[in-house]
This record gives C-alpha cells, structure tokens and sequence, in this order.
C-alpha cells in the first residue's frame, strides 16, 4: 500500500456520500455531459485570495500566472479578483484580452525566453509591461519600438545569486536560459533608459512550490535586498519589484500547507526597513499555482475492473493526456500519489487496494499506484485533487488521439 496526499479541507460528502464542488454534487455536474471531466471550485479560489490580502502588506500586489491555469473561466473569475496578470506568450494575452470584462485594465506582464518579433508587436500594441530576459531581447524591442513609433515598458528579470531553498524547481543561482545575470543588470537598465524606453522595473523568480515559510520569507529577503542594491548602482528607484512566487501547495502524504501568515508578516518586517531608494517602490507577488491548484478535481470514470496477478485494476476513460502531473510524468524525480477518491462514495472507509490507470496504451499512464480505496466498480467516479494547477493545458492532450475533458467552473 502506498500513501496518498490530503484532500483541500474545502472538498466535502452530501448527506447520500457523493463529492460536492462549489455546492453542487459531483453527479450534477457531469450530467448531459461527458467524462472526464475538471472541476474547478471558484469559492475555493476567492478564499486563496482573501488568505493572501489578509496576510499580506497592503502595498504588496497580487498577480495572476497563467501558465497555472489558462482556462477562460478561470482567467474571467481572476479579472475580478487580482490586481494583474503574468503572462508567458502572445496566446496567453490574447486569452486574458478576451476574459477582461468591457473597459476594465489591469497591469499584465510578459515573461519568458524566445519572444519572436509577433510576441513584441502584440505586448507593444497592447501597452503590456515586457519582462525582459537578455540584452538581445532589449535590442530586438527597442528595434521594433522604434519602427512602430512606439515606446516600450521594461523590467528586467533578474538572475539572483540565490534560489528557493527546497523548491520544486530552483529558477535563481544557475546558468540558465531565463533571466539576466546580476552582475549584466545595471548595464542592461541604463541602456534601457538611455534609449527612451520606459524602464517599469525588476523581476526576481527564484524557485517555485515550497512549503516552507522561513525558506520563502528568506528568498523575498534577499530579493528585496537584490533590488536595493541594483537601484543604487542604477541611481534610480524602480517603480516596480516583482518578488516572483514560489509559494507551494501540499500534494502529498506528509505535506504540511505554506504558513502564508508567517510570510506576509516576514515580508511587512522587511518592506518597513527597506532602502530608501526602494520607498517608493511597488512590489507585486505573482501566484498560480496557491490561487488555483487546490481548487481543481480532475473527473474519471471506471470503464473497466480487473485483477492481474493478484493485482486489482481500476481503469478510467481519462489519463495523463489530460493530467500528466497526476502521472509522475511532470517533473517528479519519485512518483508519489496525488490526492485520490472514488466521487460516489466520498468519505467512505477505505475496502482495498487498487491502482488507477487511464485508457492509453503506455504503461506510464498510471494515475493513483497501489492505494487504499472504497469498493469502485465499473460506472464509478474516480476524483483526483489538486488539479487546478498545470493540468489540462500542461498534458499531451493529442496523445494517441482520445478524447477531450471538458472544464467547468462552479
């Protein structure tokens, strides 16, 4: 028998034992419809939100990544919620352009290495605050700028001399294809602004999903420090500091959520002795994950029970070519198992043990690995949690050509 994460405390039974998200059984929501099937619970979702304003500085922002999540419900609950978006490609803002009720605006940032001139021309005529990651990408900006009559808004973002410590992917300290040196910054920005550009500011992403208060109040430490110290060599303040993420949520058997209340009360500690050149500084943490990640429920259902080998089967008609993550198959260096329920019988006592596979013919398509369950039979529900977050649009969803899950949010 292997272990399973905990199920979001938010995630209940009805009285008849079947799963509730967002008020409504599991069975409402699939009927008329097909499976597989994510779920995503929107009052899950304001209950992250309002965690993080109540812990946070008021002069700390929050932002909205998108890679997280890209669906358009989602990114249309989000435009009432955040104070911006974090974007990745030009396909991630025409999404958010398309979720903005009417003439609402709100700051959008565009990161990430490789933007090809239509990825500058789209940010450019959008007025979007370009995140830059190389001192070719300023040139090629500036360029294009300059044909267009436009004048471009830049951040630089920076490679720090340290990362998350324990994260699941350190993103500071290294050689690497993001960022721009420390050391190459100061430069970079007073080309920026020599050359009539809008110089917006610094953005540091040191790592992502920890669970560690002290280890996220120590990155956004140095972070702050960082910027300090490049604005003083600069000899300006930057108006903006992006202190990146980083905060994790608990997948897990063992995982322990993030003491968000411990870090916002680190960070106000360090924002009330911050350099003078950064008083009038505003800082922005970007979130994706945290936001959306527990809010999510992945819908499978058994079309098949067998035994092998004195082994028993489930096998649903979804997979990892809708939630690779669940698989293992996203980065995990040891396969651990997501949280996992049978939907019709939420909160039952577990009856055996079974693994979960979907419908494709690989053996990597292994969603829940020798767990304790209910009884689940064929026409049964299988919930996997915690798919909020890098599920649907982070899987091969052409994989072998099945079919589509569709996502609702409730």
């Amino acid at each position: 028998m292997k272990a399973i994460g905990p199920v979001p405390l938010e995630f209940v039974a009805d009285v008849h034992g079947r799963l509730r998200i967002g008020g409504s059984s599991f069975d409402e929501l699939i009927a008329g419809g097909t499976t597989p099937l994510f779920a995503y619970d929107t009052g899950v979702v304001r209950q992250r939100v309002a965690q993080f304003r109540a812990a946070m500085p008021p002069e700390v922002a929050l932002h909205y990544a998108i890679k997280a999540n890209p669906s358009g419900s989602i990114l249309q609950a989000m435009a009432k919620l955040v104070d911006g978006f974090d974007l990745a490609s030009a396909g991630e803002l025409k999404r958010v352009q398309q979720a903005l009720p009417g003439n609402r605006q709100l700051p959008l940032g565009f990161a990430g290495p490789g933007k090809n001139e239509q990825d500058l021309r789209s940010g450019l005529e959008s007025r979007i605050t370009f995140q830059v990651e190389s001192a070719g990408e300023v040139e090629r900006l500036l360029a294009l700028g300059g044909r267009a009559g436009m004048r471009p808004r830049v951040a630089v973002r920076v490679n720090p001399p340290f990362g998350l410590k324990g994260s699941g992917m350190k993103m500071g300290g290294l050689a690497s294809q993001f960022d721009v040196d420390q050391e190459e910054v100061p430069d970079l920005v007073r080309r920026i602004v020599e050359a009539g550009a809008e110089w917006r500011g610094l953005h540091v992403y040191a790592g992502s999903q920890s669970l560690s208060a002290d280890a996220v109040s120590e990155m956004q430490r140095a972070t702050v420090a960082l910027a300090g110290e490049i604005a003083e060599e600069v000899g300006m303040t930057p108006p903006e500091v992006n202190l990146g993420g980083g905060f994790g949520i608990p997948y897990f058997a063992g995982d322990e959520p993030l003491d968000i209340q411990a870090v916002g009360a680190a960070l106000k500690d360090r924002l009330g002795a911050r350099p003078e050149v950064l008083r009038d500084t505003r800082f922005v943490i970007e979130l994706g994950r945290w936001l959306v990640g527990e809010c999510g429920v992945y819908l499978t259902r058994v079309v098949d029970r067998k035994v092998s080998r004195g082994k028993t089967f489930l096998v649903v008609d979804g997979g990892l070519h809708h939630m690779l993550a669940a698989s293992g198959n996203f980065g995990q260096l040891l396969r651990r198992n997501y949280p996992v329920a049978v939907a019709n019988r939420f909160g039952a006592a577990p009856e055996e043990e079974v693994t979960v596979v979907g419908c494709l013919c690989t053996p990597l398509d292994l969603l829940a690995d020798e767990v304790m369950l209910p009884r689940a039979e064929v026409g049964d529900m299988i919930a996997i949690f915690c798919a909020g977050a890098y599920g649907l649009s982070a899987s091969p969803q052409a994989f072998l050509s099945q079919g589509a899950a569709r996502e609702v949010l409730v």
